[in-house]
């Protein structure tokens, strides 16, 4: 529903979506993505007040929220403008129990972007594959450390070696001469090759299938597959906003949704 043209009420939302590691934030203006911005975990010791708030510039616009973290979630549980998302507001079939709420949402994105069914890759904390078929039902999926965690499980636990910083660079030479390299190598080279083995085995049994790749770190492996494989990379559709548009879709189609539009 379009708002009325004379309605003073300002057409603000925020969508929050907490990781395992930050806090990823957007900013949309009715049914437009204006900004995105990511802040680390709060501490939990600490209550939020409405300085958070007056940062987004908008008192009063309501803020979406979806988190894997309930410590985290609980520091909005003051805040009257808050809507909680839950597994059960994900219109995506076959979800188990435990099945991760950011996971359903970045397919969600993706099915309401561009169909299915679809292979969604999420390089983020976590490095995850989640499948759905042409009927919206989930196919499975697997969970790997994302690049980050394997740099800092190697700086943090290889004798001698310090916690080595993900460079945007292009993927190191396979065969490095140095023991940072060398890492690096391994990391991402095994990441990229991986990455190939399950979007193969995808096509496979769905050929016609869409893949997406989303998350922090997908620019990273993006460019990576595009340098190895070039073929298989121009079949691949990145966008590092998917989270977000299956919050914004979920929005679009929940009762409190429609009432916060017909309020506009």
């Amino acid at each position: 529903m379009q708002p009325h043209q004379n309605a003073l009420v300002h057409q603000t939302w925020f969508a929050l979506a907490i990781g395992n590691s930050r806090w990823h934030w957007a900013r949309f203006e009715h049914d437009a993505l204006q900004a995105t911005w990511e802040e680390p975990h709060r501490d939990t010791k600490d209550k939020l007040d409405l300085r958070v708030l007056e940062k987004l510039g908008h008192l009063e616009a309501p803020i979406w929220l979806a988190s894997v973290v309930p410590a985290q979630t609980q520091l909005w549980v003051e805040f009257p403008n808050v809507r909680f998302l839950a597994l059960a507001d994900v219109p995506l079939l076959g979800m188990y129990p435990t099945f991760g709420l950011d996971r359903a949402l970045a397919v969600c994105g993706a099915i309401v972007t561009g169909g299915s069914p679809v292979l969604v890759i999420d390089c983020g904390t976590a490095l995850t594959f989640t499948g759905a078929d042409a009927q919206h039902r989930l196919v499975g999926g697997a969970i790997l450390p994302g690049l980050r965690l394997q740099f800092e499980a190697l700086g943090q636990k290889t004798a001698l070696l310090s916690t080595l910083p993900l460079s945007h660079a292009p993927p190191p030479p396979r065969w490095a001469l140095n023991t940072e390299a060398a890492i690096a190598s391994g990391v991402l080279h095994t990441a990229i090759a991986g990455i190939q083995s399950f979007i193969q085995d995808w096509w496979h049994h769905f050929p016609q299938s869409r893949v997406v790749m989303t998350g922090g770190d997908s620019d990273r492996l993006y460019q990576g597959l595009q340098q190895q494989t070039p073929d298989l990379a121009a079949g691949i559709n990145h966008d590092p906003h998917l989270i977000f548009r299956g919050i914004q879709a979920i929005k679009r189609t929940s009762p409190q949704g429609q009432k916060e539009e017909d309020q506009k």
